[in-house]
């Protein structure tokens, strides 16, 4: 009898786990897909849990190409490759915004939508879709890409299928690898920071995949403009070149990127409820975006005039997206949206990541993008005429830069008439632009100073090599304050005045000096 009871009762005890289990399955639908996944393929139980930046937190050990063994599927050797150092993480999260820019963010990170299949229903998607698109003929400079330069080879022919299909609409394909749901999100994220001319692809994408983690299919997704395409394209390059066309007549590359800056400061409203404001056609178009339209409206128009141009994410007590530009062999951030007040500033214009540290934190591929305010000639100590060769670093101490010591020049040189067209020429200036004594200096800059005016301003102004020692003995004896700016003060009715000075080495034996000022 004991024993007919103990068989019953494991009975029992059976069909209340079984019910048991058929009621937590109802409740959870997911759950019931990944048992059905374990029913088919035992080893593939495990599901990929993906960390807010795509990195894989818990990934199977599947050996996907560009996956399982690979890590996160990043060339980080990609940046050494460009003699450039890596980007440290500061220490501790920035700070909230300063007050004048609170809430100028807005940037939305890259969002997929999941969707767990049998692998029935992915082998009916075989005789449905295809490939589409390979982009297999198409290459991407790592100087201007770097997003798809730090990608592993296999990741790069999807970020090649992927750019292909979007140029193309195609809204649904097959990968042409296998690849995990999460590497997934690494490329299309790789492709859609490298290309602000892509405004009509969203931030978001939908990916169907199997208990392994495999991605089957590929949805892209698509803003109102892909509805009337060829005349968005249209208005897009029209306003772009407007604005390429006045930049393109500056005389250095320096002189082009200010200029973009400004324009973009100029015709762009920051509004945070403006339509497709994610893309760069909400910033050149109806003019009226948020950071991520200002970023990847600069990066496109830098990228039209050849000039290196990255678009960057981070945080910034909130969500918050700028650029990385590359001027000569350096690199600097550049943030046009705070920039954008009014009126508008160039505080965080070409600054270094010591600069940003306390107010621009980078996540993602981003941190992955090369590191600013280190020269390529100080990492591999290779000679360099970049820009920054005199810009003083620390623009709070305006002469700091003098125990940098005096530049090289030839007085023989800077006199003789017959390199002096050459030297104008290779300085992209025109020689009535030229100030070569303290009097003109002076004068210019107090005509220059009442022409800004009051309040925060820039000017700037022309002198030759020659010419520094001048200018060094005037700031380092503050015979500056006499000789322009009492006249100056006195003009505008102000009483206290200060000062940032920077040099921009132009070639040809010149320098544009740049003053910020503040006078009130």
């Amino acid at each position: 009898m004991k024993v007919i009871k103990s068989f019953f009762m494991g009975i029992a005890f059976l069909i209340i786990l079984f019910c048991v289990g058929i009621f937590v399955c109802a409740l959870s639908p997911d759950l019931t897909s990944q048992l059905a996944g374990v029913v088919d393929n035992v080893e593939a139980v495990q599901i990929p849990v993906v960390s807010d930046n795509g990195l894989s937190i818990g990934q199977s050990g599947l050996n996907f190409p560009g996956n399982g063994n690979s890590g996160t599927g990043i060339n980080t050797g990609w940046i050494r490759d460009q003699g450039n150092q890596g980007y440290v993480t500061p220490g501790s999260e920035p700070v909230a915004p300063p007050e004048t820019v609170s809430g100028m963010g807005g940037y939305e990170p890259v969002t997929e939508d999941l969707e767990q299949i049998l692998e029935e229903e992915a082998d009916n998607l075989t005789g449905v879709i295809a490939t589409g698109e390979l982009g297999e003929d198409l290459s991407f400079d790592a100087s201007m890409y770097p997003y798809y330069a730090m990608l592993e080879p296999d990741l790069q022919r999807l970020y090649r299928q992927i750019y292909a299909n979007a140029q193309s609409l195609n809204t649904s394909f097959v990968p042409v690898v296998e690849v995990s749901v999460s590497r997934v999100k690494t490329v299309f994220e790789a492709v859609y920071n490298d290309h602000p001319e892509l405004f009509w692809l969203e931030t978001g994408y939908s990916c169907k995949y199997l208990g392994s983690g495999k991605c089957v299919e590929l949805i892209l997704k698509y803003n109102e403009t892909a509805d009337y395409l060829e005349q968005a394209k249209a208005e897009f390059g029209s306003r772009a070149e407007v604005i390429l066309s006045g930049a393109r007549s500056q005389g250095t590359v320096f002189d082009q990127e200010k200029y973009i800056h400004d324009a973009l400061m100029e015709m762009v409203e920051y509004d945070e409820g403006a339509s497709m404001n994610q893309s760069a056609y909400s910033a050149l178009v109806p003019g009226r975006s948020v950071c991520a339209g200002y970023a990847r409206a600069f990066q496109h128009l830098m990228q039209q005039l050849g000039i290196p141009c990255y678009y960057c994410t981070g945080t910034s007590g909130e969500d918050h997206a700028w650029n990385i530009v590359k001027l000569d062999q350096t690199y600097y951030n550049v943030d046009v949206t705070w920039d954008d007040t009014n009126p508008g500033t160039y505080d965080y214009f070409n600054k270094s990541d010591n600069e940003f540290a306390n107010t621009h934190v980078r996540n993602s591929l981003s941190v992955y993008l090369p590191a600013c305010g280190t020269s390529v000639a100080e990492n591999t100590g290779e000679a360099s005429s970049g820009i920054r060769d005199l810009i003083n670093e620390n623009p709070q101490q305006p002469l700091g830069w003098i125990s940098r010591g005096k530049p090289n020049f030839s007085e023989a040189d800077a006199a003789a008439e017959a390199l002096k067209e050459e030297n104008l020429r290779k300085a992209g200036i025109t020689e009535d632009q030229v100030i070569d004594s303290l009097e003109e200096y002076y004068k210019d800059c107090v005509e220059q100073m009442k022409t800004v005016g009051t309040g925060e301003q820039q000017f700037s102004n022309v002198v030759p090599e020659s010419f520094w020692p001048s200018i060094e003995n005037v700031y380092s004896s503050n015979a500056y304050w006499k000789g322009y700016v009492e006249t100056a003060l006195k003009e505008l009715k102000a009483d206290s005045f200060a000062i940032q000075l920077q040099a921009q080495r132009l070639g040809g034996g010149y320098y544009r000096l740049y003053h910020t000022i503040y006078t009130e």
